[in-house]
């Protein structure tokens, strides 16, 4: 009885190795795709990796960077913001060339009413102490005159009544008093002429060079708000309030690399496309008149015609994960810039990747 329990079990469980065995052997079924891949539409259409962009007349996306160095005060935008031409987007740290430019003013300020003095001289009061100081000195001449002539009289008529010395010092008194009036009277006619001309072209340079350092000071001081240099939609603002931004941009922890501080998009209503072509695929490629194209959003069926723009004559390296030349590979490539107006309902976006096949008529 023992024994055919056990040969019941082992019977068993090679019927169920056998059935095991079989199940695992069956092929399972594949998942249907998610999305259909990519097909080409045309006959002999080549493929190329591509990428959207902002659509403008020359370049790409509008990447802005400050002309000064400082830490950020006050970001005045918004993701997604239209803005117009002039707008004030980041504003910098100005208040060192802040209190530069206002010295400067001061000084420019000071130097024009300096120049402004020299200008009006003689003043109305000046000439009047000047023309008093003319009248004391030819009373005091007239004074000394006298008592010259009296001496000498006194000294012709009884030479003992006078010394010799009284009579000399009156002599030299006298004349010491007219030298006096010459002077006070040129310097009444230097008074009425004003101030001398080269003095004031000399003061005129001095306030022409303030007033330029501080136009210039206040121009530098403008270059510490970052303006939109055109009508457009603010993309990224990459420069959070307190983080150093430089004429680099702003330095970014996780690519360890430098970023503009704002990006920004014409906002036209059409964005660009735009294929690089692998260099082995160049010669393939169809006369410029006739190129077609059509783009497919990676990871949907969808597909965009695309308007061909213009071919930028110039082969580089291949870019492979982002839109900067830092990650390179010796693959080449020639950029092929399209546009094309988004459907509506489609989300596209710039530094989206997409495909792109090109065909022609």
């Amino acid at each position: 009885m023992r024994n055919a329990i056990i040969l019941a079990l082992v019977l068993l469980g090679v019927v169920g190795a056998f059935f095991s065995a079989y199940l695992y052997a069956v092929p399972n079924k594949p998942l249907p795709p998610v999305f259909n891949p990519a097909p080409n539409p045309y006959a002999r259409g080549i493929y190329a990796s591509g990428m959207v962009e902002s659509y403008q007349a020359q370049g790409a996306n509008m990447n802005l960077y400050p002309e000064v160095p400082g830490t950020v005060t006050k970001v005045l935008v918004t993701e997604g913001q239209a803005v117009r031409q002039g707008d004030p987007l980041v504003m910098l740290d100005d208040s060192i060339q802040h209190a530069t430019t206002d010295q400067l003013k001061s000084q420019a300020e000071a130097a024009h009413a300096l120049l402004d003095e020299l200008r009006a001289q003689p003043r109305r009061e000046t000439l009047q102490v000047a023309s008093a100081q003319v009248e004391m000195a030819t009373a005091s001449l007239q004074s000394a005159l006298d008592t010259r002539d009296k001496q000498q009289h006194s000294f012709d008529l009884a030479p003992e009544s006078v010394s010799r010395d009284v009579l000399d010092n009156a002599i030299n008194a006298a004349l010491v008093a007219k030298t006096n009036l010459g002077v006070i009277a040129r310097q009444l006619e230097l008074t009425k002429a004003g101030a001398w001309v080269y003095d004031i072209k000399n003061q005129e340079r001095q306030t022409e060079a303030l007033t330029k350092a501080f136009a210039a000071s206040t121009a530098l001081l403008g270059k510490y708000t970052i303006k939109a240099p055109t009508d457009g939609v603010v993309m990224a603002v990459q420069a959070p309030i307190g983080s150093y931004a430089s004429s680099l941009g702003t330095y970014d922890t996780y690519t360890q690399g430098y970023d503009p501080v704002v990006v920004m998009a014409t906002g036209a209503g059409m964005l660009g496309a735009r294929a690089y072509v692998d260099e082995i695929l160049i010669a393939r490629l169809p006369p410029r008149a006739k190129i077609k194209a059509q783009l497919f959003i990676q990871g949907t069926n969808t597909k965009i015609p695309l308007e061909f723009v213009r071919v930028q004559p110039y082969v580089s390296p291949k870019i492979q994960l982002s839109d900067q030349r830092l990650e390179k590979v010796d693959v080449r490539v020639l950029p092929v810039i399209f546009r094309f107006a988004p459907p509506p309902g489609v989300e596209v976006y710039p530094g989206q990747l997409v495909d792109i096949y090109i065909g022609q008529d």
